[in-house]
């Protein structure tokens, strides 16, 4: 027989302190440090300690005794069950503070190289209905709540579309509404829901791997084209057309409606055959009368406005003066090279997905863009002394990695190129300011723009310029 598990404590009257990574808060008990989710500086509260380290515990709070003065009142039903806004009961100037703070204590403790007075975050004009592509799955057996297995209630259908728990495959919230994309949105989502309900369609078993529908990704540009892509998991094609047929009628806004065929394991459609069933094969995003095309596959920025400021700063920031030679590295579908091309003398874009390079080159001609060049390929083994020696020394590198942050060999070759400027945008300014300080051996800061991207998340992006010291 297993030992007994130590039962862990509940602390009482506790307050709280701080903010904390990953959108946790922060309080502190004797020496020991308590992280807790959906906590705000200045509550007190009883808090259940969940996890016990040697130096630090997990807990959730039982009971708030007294608010913070600080807190608001939640938008959201689903607040504190999605994961997804984990600050919405912050202030958003008070998000923005501690957004600001998040990359100054990057620059000081992991860096740990000298930078100028950081600019104040740019914040989101808009802060709820900002995103412009949401994805939901469906499921056959509802995640169900905490609350909802106290009230003893019994719950026959629990087929439901909305998001995964964090960290658990297959536990899906049903979501009645969510406030971060337009409503059309969540029209979209409850009609498929309830047309799949009324026709009997099995909705997908996530252990077992089987049933019908499955997952759905809406996108809704700022020039108010929308896109849906429905994705089914087996190839029932009456049950498909009488689907799509009824989606399109019932919802005639939609430009791009396509659906796809999914029968793997997992619930990536970048290896699967999109079909069109009507409209165009893709959106279109603006920016300053650029056309960026979208299609099903491709990566753009989820928050349209702020992504025209993100990449309005990094222009900016990297002072072209038309006669510049410009490499953009993880060019994506190359919407920040196309926006900076007629600034500049060339530029060349590299970025890992050959398919996003095969939409850069799409936009770079839709937009009649004579001076650019895209390829594709890991950044380590396209960026070498080579290709600088064939394609040109650049004058000015604009790079936007992926979380991670750029591979140590990457830094190398950016180092012996010796631009006269880089700028440095970031989703991550921990594995930013771990880039900079290898950086430093060459650089000096010169600018640092935070922006905030995603209201009611902890998420931040970063914009650091540098220049090569003479």
């Amino acid at each position: 027989m297993g030992r007994k598990k130590k039962e862990l404590p509940l602390l009482e009257g506790v307050e709280i302190i701080d903010v904390a990574a990953e959108g946790n808060s922060l309080a502190r008990v004797d020496d020991m440090v308590v992280f807790v989710p959906f906590g705000a500086p200045g509550d007190v509260a009883d808090i259940k300690i969940d996890k016990k380290k040697k130096n630090y515990a997990e807990g959730h709070i039982e009971k708030i005794i007294t608010p913070s003065d600080i807190r608001v009142e939640p938008r959201c039903e689903h607040f504190t069950l999605c994961g997804g806004c984990r600050w919405q009961h912050l202030p958003y100037s008070f998000q923005l503070k501690c957004k600001q703070q998040q990359v100054q204590d990057a620059l000081q403790r992991i860096a740990k190289i000298p930078y100028p007075e950081i600019t104040p975050i740019i914040g989101s004009d808009n802060i709820w209905e900002y995103r412009n592509k949401m994805e939901y799955t469906f499921s056959n057996k509802m995640w169900l709540t905490f609350d909802q297995l106290r009230s003893r209630e019994e719950f026959p259908d629990r087929r439901a579309a909305g998001f995964h728990i964090p960290g658990a495959f297959d536990k899906v919230l049903d979501i009645k509404k969510c406030h971060l994309q337009d409503d059309l949105g969540n029209r979209i989502r409850l009609f498929i829901k309830e047309f799949g309900k009324e026709h009997g369609y099995e909705f997908y078993d996530l252990r077992e791997q089987h049933g019908f529908l499955r997952t759905l990704m809406i996108r809704i540009t700022s020039t108010n084209e929308v896109m849906a892509v429905v994705v089914v998991g087996d190839n029932d094609k009456e049950k498909i057309e009488e689907l799509m047929s009824n989606i399109a009628m019932q919802f005639p806004e939609i430009t791009s409606l396509s659906y796809v065929v999914n029968t793997k394991v997992n619930d990536t459609i970048s290896d699967q055959e999109i079909i069109a069933y009507k409209g165009r094969e893709y959106i279109e995003e603006e920016m300053e009368g650029l056309k960026f095309r979208i299609g099903p596959k491709s990566f753009y920025q989820t928050n349209s406005h702020q992504a025209y400021k993100l990449y309005s700063v990094a222009r900016d920031l990297a002072g072209l003066t038309g006669n510049e030679l410009v490499y953009d590295l993880y060019t994506g579908t190359g919407t920040i090279a196309c926006f900076i091309a007629s600034k500049v003398r060339h530029v060349i874009g590299i970025e890992y997905v050959p398919e996003a390079i095969e939409d850069a080159k799409i936009n770079a001609e839709v937009n009649n863009l004579k001076n650019t060049e895209f390829y594709a390929g890991d950044m380590k083994d396209v960026l070498t002394a080579d290709f600088i020696a064939e394609h040109g020394h650049p004058d000015v590198m604009i790079v936007d990695p992926p979380r991670a942050g750029m591979h140590e060999n990457v830094v190398k070759v950016i180092l012996d190129a010796a631009p006269d400027r880089i700028v440095y945008v970031s989703c991550n300014p921990a594995t930013q300011a771990r880039d900079l300080a290898l950086l430093h051996e060459k650089y000096d800061i010169t600018n640092v723009q935070p922006v905030d991207m995603f209201p009611h998340t902890q998420h931040v992006e970063n914009v650091v310029a540098l220049s090569l010291r003479k």
